[in-house]
């Protein structure tokens, strides 16, 4: 089917494209690799350029706008508190905290809840209860304590996250790295159960592995992880940052396996794009391990936070976007899988996390990503050789039509 594309709406700019980039480049450090388009507007699954092209947004910034852009009743819930009250540190309490902890609970089967800003503070946070955890209820030896992690994990870029990457140049130049850590091959059961020792504390790893290039357990690893942890009195913590709220056509993804995990970590999609909100979900008991002083965040379970994260939630379940994710992601990956090209050499993912495998000798996907941003589709290459394809869980079925006719043309 065939979507039209204006080629011009009212975001036009009297700076050029190329002003723009030698202003991020000079004044900006250089971290990041980004496609050269300057986005200055956006709705739903498209955003505009300046210069007024519009383009399908296939990447939600990284899954943090499952909503969509702009998502008009988590906007309204944003205006409405910052004309109330924005911020009282966690030195007072606010009148929307304790609501956005139930209703985190709620959706999880979590009990308890520790907001914080964005998804490494999460991270971090989790490590740090783990490992308290393991000093008070295990009764590890004081700094013995171990949390096994998996290869082409990415849980941010803090130093101790980075200490258990087994990226190179997430490491390249960092260190000394934080100790305490074990990897093993994702997906490895007999590798995780090698791994146990009575110093684990906790096994940490993704459902789906989004980073390391939508990578997919074996059917039944996360069950079987989580029988070897509870055999072992070791704890079972996912990163849901990218793979939760709906993203893989379930709230979360352990939930496919219809595994009970001691703690998750979410963010990203927790604000739909408005704000830096993450959150530590886990039970009373590993809860129970913080007292006043152990742990904070000036910005953590603000008011403005809570109120947004409290509409972005309802957005997920009014909305009802983890059952879309699920419908149209199962028909866009058949579809994807039937397009015949030389340079695809697999198609895989769950919901609309998909990932792109292109041949060795399609020389990288990033080619790939800017021959679609001619095409009006924004994607972006992961891992070098993958196209990473995660658009607004909010996206219809025209559309996604509308984008597998571009992909096609792109690598047909």
């Amino acid at each position: 089917m065939q979507t039209a594309i204006p080629s011009k709406t009212s975001t036009h700019s009297d700076l050029s494209t190329q002003t723009y980039i030698d202003l991020e480049t000079a004044y900006g450090a250089n971290n990041y690799h980004p496609l050269d388009v300057i986005i200055s507007e956006a709705k739903g699954v498209w955003v505009w350029d300046t210069n007024g092209n519009k383009y399908l947004d296939c990447l939600s910034a990284y899954s943090a706008l499952n909503q969509g852009h702009c998502h008009p009743k988590i906007l309204q819930a944003l205006l409405h508190q910052a004309q109330k009250v924005t911020l009282t540190s966690r030195a007072f309490r606010n009148d929307q905290l304790g609501q956005f902890h139930k209703k985190l609970s709620q959706i999880s089967g979590l009990s308890k809840a520790l907001p914080m800003n964005s998804g490494a503070e999460a991270v971090e946070t989790a490590i740090k209860a783990i490992r308290k955890w393991a000093y008070q209820v295990k009764g590890v030896a004081a700094h013995q304590a171990e949390i096994i992690v998996c290869t082409n994990n990415f849980g941010g870029r803090t130093i101790s996250i980075i200490s258990f990457s087994t990226e190179e140049q997430y490491q390249d130049g960092f260190g000394p790295f934080t100790p305490g850590f074990k990897v093993i091959p994702y997906g490895d059961a007999s590798a995780l159960e090698a791994a146990i020792t009575p110093n684990t504390a906790a096994f940490f790893l993704e459902p789906i592995q989004g980073e390391g290039g939508i990578i997919l357990p074996p059917d039944g690893f996360l069950k079987q992880a989580e029988q070897i942890c509870r055999q072992n009195n070791v704890l079972l913590v996912f990163d849901e940052i990218q793979t939760g709220l709906g993203r893989t056509g379930k709230m979360f993804a352990f939930e496919h396996e219809g595994v009970k995990p001691d703690g998750i970590t979410i963010g990203k999609a927790l604000s739909g794009g408005f704000y830096p909100i993450s959150a530590f979900l886990s039970t009373d008991e590993v809860m129970g391990v913080f007292n006043p002083g152990d742990h904070g965040s000036t910005f953590g379970g603000n008011p403005l936070a809570a109120a947004i994260g409290l509409a972005a939630l309802d957005v997920i379940l009014e909305e009802e976007l983890p059952e879309r994710a699920a419908e149209l992601g199962e028909y866009m990956i058949s579809q994807l899988q039937s397009i015949q090209s030389p340079y695809i050499q697999e198609v895989r993912g769950r919901g609309l996390l998909i990932g792109i495998e292109l041949t060795v000798n399609a020389g990288g996907a990033r080619q790939f990503c800017k021959a679609l941003m001619k095409k009006g589709i924004l994607a972006k290459e992961t891992r070098e050789n993958i196209i990473r394809l995660a658009p607004p869980l909010v996206i219809t079925k025209s559309e996604v039509d509308w984008v597998l006719e571009q992909i096609e043309q792109v690598l047909a």
